[in-house]
């Protein structure tokens, strides 16, 4: 009869967890489904439909829902169910605030929402010519070498290490790699005081340089201060802005997001393609003269959501579109959609399908799934390849991404960004 009681028990307790890790997943779930923070446009009717059983008050009083009755909403704020469509309007730029309640009592998720300016871009699809330099130099690798005694040196060893950005030397700016380079050969074996900057810390370091067998002062490292490559321009706006390639310049070796000192545009021409298959990204290879001659813009921003600068007239005149409405996320669809490229020599539409759009995704480079369907693109480059980062999405008239990643086992399907991701710089 014991044994009997405490079979019992063990199944009420297996049960208990079951039901207990069973509500965990679920609630995680609707938790993912619910976006961190929506945007909406001012001015404009705003549909959200999430058919979520989840409930909440909307904060500040320049709101107005649609099929809401006033008499029970508080002045400050206003009730919205998301079991079912909600049409939204601001009339003004601001920013709210969404307390969401699971079945209307249970605390789900706190959300921002943030009315932006209704603006509308010109869709570009235009390759670029990309020179970055950066703020001092990025150290890469750290090493050693061997000394003037034959001896292992190596000493910058557990002082720097690859990310760092050395942008001082004895308090003086560096002004590039060779520069540097030079610093450190002539500096007599007297010991060298380096600003370094790690992540958001700034550091003081202190490195002693010493010969190597050719008789120079070395101090160990392996540093790069610019990058240049080829992609694709998202839009231009109504300033002569652009935004390109929905993700940040990174370092090759490192994977840091490079600090810009200064960019620049230029005109080049898709050279070649190398297709792409599964398991072996394809490229665009692109011819680029850096000359002044050649310049078509500058670039003021790298940051993860892509690069941000100013262009020439001539770029605008090598765009056959029109301007477009931009698309928020809520407004993006499963299914067909087009993005635009230069792949035949000047900016066209190809066909994609929108698999999934990850509305809270953590990664802000991956809010949209997509696959090439246009037989056309398929044939010339087997599906998204390097090169083609920043080729905006657009569905429903409206540009709503830029293409940022190519799936290494799929060469067909990739991710973008949601254009509103791209607006806020």
């Amino acid at each position: 009869m014991e044994n009997v009681k405490k079979y019992k028990i063990f199944l009420y307790i297996i049960l208990c967890c079951g039901v207990t890790a069973l509500v965990s997943t679920c609630y995680f779930a609707l938790w993912k489904m619910v976006p961190s923070n929506i945007k909406i446009k001012a001015g404009v009717d705003q549909t959200l439909n999430l058919q979520l059983p989840a409930s909440g008050d909307l904060y500040r009083e320049a709101i107005q829902v649609s099929g809401l009755a006033a008499s029970n909403i508080p002045k400050d704020s206003i009730h919205i169910d998301l079991a079912r469509p909600v049409t939204i309007k601001a009339n003004e730029i601001n920013e709210y605030v969404l307390d969401l309640k699971l079945f209307g009592f249970i605390p789900l998720k706190t959300v921002g929402v943030q009315v932006i300016q209704n603006k509308t871009l010109t869709p570009a699809g235009i390759p670029i010519g990309i020179y970055v330099k950066t703020q001092g130099v990025l150290v890469i690798g750290v090493g050693e070498f061997t000394g003037e005694d034959g001896q292992r040196c190596s000493p910058s060893e557990y002082i720097l290490q690859s990310g760092d950005y050395i942008t001082h030397v004895n308090d003086e700016k560096i002004v590039g790699k060779a520069a540097f380079v030079e610093t450190v050969k002539h500096c007599e074996g007297q010991e060298l005081v380096l600003t370094v900057r790690r992540g958001e810390e700034q550091l003081t370091c202190k490195v002693k340089p010493e010969v190597n067998q050719a008789g120079d002062y070395k101090i160990g490292i392996w540093i790069r201060d610019n990058a240049q490559g080829v992609g694709t321009m998202t839009y231009i706006n109504g300033s002569s802005g652009f935004g390109a390639l929905g993700h940040g310049i990174n370092d090759v070796d490192t994977s840091t997001l490079m600090a810009l000192e200064k960019g620049t545009l230029y005109q080049t021409e898709i050279v070649g393609i190398t297709r792409g298959s599964n398991g072996s990204p394809g490229e665009l290879t692109g011819y680029i003269e850096y000359d002044d001659a050649n310049i078509i813009g500058e670039i003021n921003e790298n940051t993860s959501e892509g690069i941000f600068g100013y262009c020439g007239e001539q770029v605008r005149a090598k765009i056959p579109f029109e301007e477009l409405p931009i698309g928020l996320k809520q407004e993006i669809e499963k299914g067909p959609a087009q993005i635009i490229c230069s792949i035949e020599g000047s900016p066209k539409y190809y066909d994609v399908e929108i698999l999934e759009v990850h509305l809270n995704n953590d990664n802000i480079n991956r809010g949209i799934l997509l696959r090439i369907t246009d037989k056309n693109l398929l044939a010339l480059t087997g599906g998204i390849i390097q090169g083609m980062s920043g080729s905006p999405i657009v569905q429903n008239g409206k540009i709503i991404g830029a293409v940022t990643h190519v799936l290494v086992q799929d060469a067909t399907s990739g991710y973008g960004i949601f254009i509103e991701s791209m607006l806020l710089h």
